[in-house]
């Protein structure tokens, strides 16, 4: 009996697809479009002319395929160091104990509500795992989390498995969560927001068929990860992350989850140290304007939550220590979503947040100087593997530029999808837009590169630019959930300990129903009357 075929190695898979694009670079003529800069918001980004396409000299590659991983870490700095940082912060925060103390105290309340019998019959954990996708699917389609959900996972993996799943759906809880938010884009300005500014219509229109789209795939997506999670439940060993569960197991089993630690000195230096920190920040930026969309509000958001720490610090100050460190991390959510939507951080100030957070910690639980730097750094050495993946990924598209082959592929698209019929051209444009999410994660760069070719095909073929921007944004969310070459995809697998050949096959058949899904979802674009298409 032959061998078993196994899924290789993500590092074997990003290799081979590194080294098939620099082949391609030595059969595919060169070419390129001129670039032009336009105003999208209050940004400017540079988009090609559509009908500027030429011919030129290719680049071919070859010995290049061994310096793409080079290039691809200089292409890739920004969430490579976020990776490493969230890896050093949250061991700090583990060896505290407190995510493990959080998640046995939430589940102790928890189990406590099923005295209700209609959360009893719908059982208490789902209606967790529903309330927390819908929350991230939520924050996916205002604002496009993404690298937020890496530091969500080490949250939600324990808590699935202390619920009796698997570290699969505790993946899903955020990551799914987000993507199928994303997909859904009700008012994403780094995405739909470009998208539409491009195809030249009005910002956020339309909005009234995607909050339909958004319902729908939230139903479908949740109630699969809900079937598949009463499946682990009802027999773990179907999970086909059984063994490589034991890690967390065993991290929760063997540690007692009733004993408290008395706060001592490093704990209250860490609570006035903060509460400083944040009267600081309140002070110099009492009003914060906060986006949500097309809506937009100013608030003294921070001089509301300095004093919110202030007395939530002091009481889990009174109970233990843990639960100190777990009001740090609490805040550092809330700081999170408060940076991103009001405030326009990017990753440089979010891995400052995380930074920040694990010196708190670490000072909380009596760390000393060298005590906190040799854990950082063996946290970030547990991660390092998803900050190699990420610049390993970055090569494929590096050989692809470097060989001037990128927008030859995309003329070459847009010359097939011309003159075809209106369903069957945005049926195209949408199996264009997932697939090229492989070599394109962004969703800002994608739509600054190939929404003006979409735009003008659909003017060809008298297609409602809405819904070309549909395709677009459904096509950008799907795919990115399995793709290889996605860095936030490689470091909520590696922080879960999932291997990308097992991810891929549980994920595969979920996308595979997704994909179908929004496919679906965009023959109404076309064949009825839609507000605003």
């Amino acid at each position: 009996m032959g061998k078993k075929f196994q899924i290789p190695h993500t590092y074997v898979i990003v290799f081979f697809i590194i080294t098939l694009a620099a082949i391609f670079t030595w059969i595919v003529p060169g070419g390129e479009f001129a670039r032009e800069t336009i105003q999208t918001g209050s940004s400017t980004r540079e988009v090609i002319d559509s009908q500027s396409f030429r011919y030129i000299d290719s680049s071919p590659q070859s010995w290049q395929i061994f310096s793409a991983f080079y290039d691809g870490f200089v292409r890739s700095p920004k969430i490579i160091v976020f990776i490493l940082i969230l890896g050093g912060a949250f061991w700090i925060m583990n060896e505290s104990r407190a995510i493990d103390v959080g998640v046995y105290a939430f589940l102790q309340k928890s189990n406590s509500l099923e005295r209700f019998r209609l959360i009893k019959f719908l059982g208490v954990n789902n209606i967790i795992i529903t309330v927390v996708m819908l929350m991230f699917s939520f924050f996916g389609a205002i604002f496009g989390m993404s690298e937020e959900t890496i530091a969500f996972t080490i949250i939600f993996v324990p808590l699935a498995i202390s619920m009796g799943y698997d570290s699969i759906v505790g993946v899903s809880m955020s990551f799914i969560g987000a993507g199928i938010g994303f997909a859904g884009c009700l008012m994403n300005p780094f995405t739909l927001g470009i998208a539409q500014e491009i195809a030249g219509i009005q910002l956020f229109s339309g909005i009234g068929y995607r909050f339909i789209i958004w319902m729908i795939i939230n139903a479908v997506g949740i109630s699969y990860v809900l079937w598949y999670a009463a499946r682990v439940k009802k027999d773990p060993k179907k999970s086909i992350m059984y063994e490589l569960d034991n890690y967390w197991r065993q991290h929760h089993q063997s540690a007692d989850l009733t004993l408290r630690t008395v706060a001592g000195r490093g704990t209250w230096i860490a609570y006035l140290g903060v509460l400083l920190v944040m009267t600081i920040a309140a002070i110099n930026w009492p009003m914060a304007n906060m986006k949500l969309g097309t809506v937009s509000f100013t608030a003294p958001v921070l001089p509301i939550i300095a004093p919110l720490f202030a007395i939530t610090g002091f009481r889990s100050l009174k109970k233990s220590m843990e639960f100190f460190v777990l009001n740090i991390l609490a805040f550092t959510i809330i700081f999170l979503v408060v940076g991103v939507m009001g405030f326009d951080w990017g990753l440089m100030e979010l891995a400052a947040l995380f930074f920040g957070m694990a010196v708190a910690s670490g000072i909380a639980i009596g760390k000393d100087a060298n005590d906190l730097t040799r854990s950082f750094i063996a946290g970030a050495r547990d991660i390092l593997s998803a900050a190699l993946v990420v610049g390993l990924a970055g090569g494929i598209i590096v050989i692809l530029e470097n060989g001037r082959i990128i927008d030859t592929i995309l003329h070459g698209i847009a010359t097939t999808i011309e003159g075809t019929g209106k369903i069957t051209t945005l049926s195209l444009m949408y199996l264009f837009t997932s697939a090229i999410n492989a070599v394109i994660t962004s969703g800002t760069a994608k739509a600054a590169l190939i929404m003006p070719i979409l735009r003008d095909i659909s003017e060809m073929v008298n297609l409602s630019k809405q819904a070309t921007v549909t395709a677009f944004h459904i096509g950008d969310g799907f795919t990115n959930l399995i793709t290889p070459t996605s860095g936030v995809l490689i470091g909520v697998l590696e922080i879960a300990r999932i291997p990308f050949n097992k991810w891929f096959s549980w994920a595969w058949k979920f996308i595979l129903l997704m994909v179908i899904l929004g496919w679906l979802l965009l023959i109404p674009t076309v064949t009825m009357p839609l507000a605003g298409y």
